[in-house]
């Protein structure tokens, strides 16, 4: 058997150690060189935050104002819904508010009209481009715009994905995919992707976005690290300026700190609400994911309240609970993508 049949290997020991600070490419938020996907329900800010990342990254400005950028670099993106026109103002919009000027954003958008992951050409193309500006980050938005394939086989699917693969190990590129979730709950975020199971497998990083009445809410999970408590987002625009994604208070449009015991609080509403029947204790805590002490500490807030209430077969909305759930509310204002 000659030489070239074999694989490469190398003894462990030689493999060189990743640094703690090579982990990341914005920290805590998405992997370096790392695939995912950036899903959600329709109108739930999916496009908003991709670019919101792009920019972060080509700019070396922390994303969402919280999420520092370890890994600063060009940025390639392909937005299948959206004309270039309207591409171009979100960015702008994006860097008029971090102080950074469009032209000196090292950030590339894909002109072309249509780019099909699953035609050897557009893939062969796509990778020459990759290679040749070698980006940090690579977003493209959404899957369903990207191929003909069936997405509820494990085939189509896995073959495509693993095309992306390819370019995230052979270039070191981070790729962000957006793609749309059912609205069914899960115990994990990633779980409720549209499709075939492969696409959760294949993710180091998963970032889900939820409508939660009049708040959109990000849960994170990491392959390679702890997730970070759910986020409320909003588009909140400052003194007339273009709206930007933002971490937020859902009721008065203030900054909150992702370990703001209120947003667990609206976690477990929703995860209590949502519900077909009662949930004990652990099935609420399996799926928010916060330790047991800190879970029983908003459970007793919340019945005292009045919006839980705790019965023989578990946890089940209260009366005041119900009674805003009939009350009329208003969504976002603005709903984009």
């Amino acid at each position: 058997m000659s030489a070239a049949a074999e694989l490469a290997v190398s003894r462990v020991a030689e493999i060189p150690a990743r640094a703690k600070e090579e982990e990341w490419l914005v920290k805590g938020l998405w992997g370096r060189s790392a695939v995912g996907i950036l899903g959600g329900q329709p109108k739930c800010m999916k496009t908003w935050l991709g670019l919101e990342m792009a920019v972060s990254v080509a700019s070396g400005t922390a994303c969402l104002d919280r999420f520092a950028v370890a890994a600063p670099g060009p940025a390639l993106v392909f937005l299948a819904e959206d004309a270039l026109g309207q591409v171009r103002e979100r960015i702008e919009g994006l860097c008029r508010r971090r102080g950074r000027r469009l032209d000196a954003l090292d950030l590339l958008v894909i002109t072309e009209p249509v780019l099909r992951l699953d035609d050897r050409s557009c893939r062969e193309r796509l990778e020459n481009t990759v290679a040749r500006h070698r980006p940090r980050l690579l977003l493209l938005d959404p899957l369903v715009r990207l191929h003909g394939l069936d997405e509820n086989s494990s085939h189509d699917v896995s073959r495509l994905l693993g095309h992306l693969r390819e370019l995230e190990r052979r270039y070191g590129v981070s790729v962000v995919l957006v793609h749309h979730a059912s609205k069914r709950r899960r115990a994990h975020p990633g779980q409720s992707l549209r499709g075939s199971s492969d696409l959760h497998a294949w993710t180091d990083t998963t970032a889900i976005l939820t409508r939660r009445n009049e708040h959109v809410v990000l849960a994170l999970e990491h392959r390679f690290a702890a997730a970070p408590e759910p986020l409320v987002l909003g588009l909140v625009g400052e003194g007339g300026a273009a709206p930007a994604l933002r971490i937020v208070d859902g009721e008065a449009g203030l900054v909150r700190s992702p370990g703001d015991p209120n947003v667990l609080a609206e976690r477990v509403l929703d995860v209590v609400r949502e519900a077909a029947q009662p949930l004990r204790r652990g099935e609420i805590r399996a799926q928010v994911r916060v330790n047991n002490q800190r879970l029983g500490e908003v459970l007793r807030e919340l019945e005292q309240g009045g919006r839980l209430d705790r019965g023989p077969g578990g946890w089940v909305a209260g009366r005041s609970e119900r009674k805003r759930r009939e009350e009329p509310r208003g969504l976002f204002a603005t709903e984009i993508g």
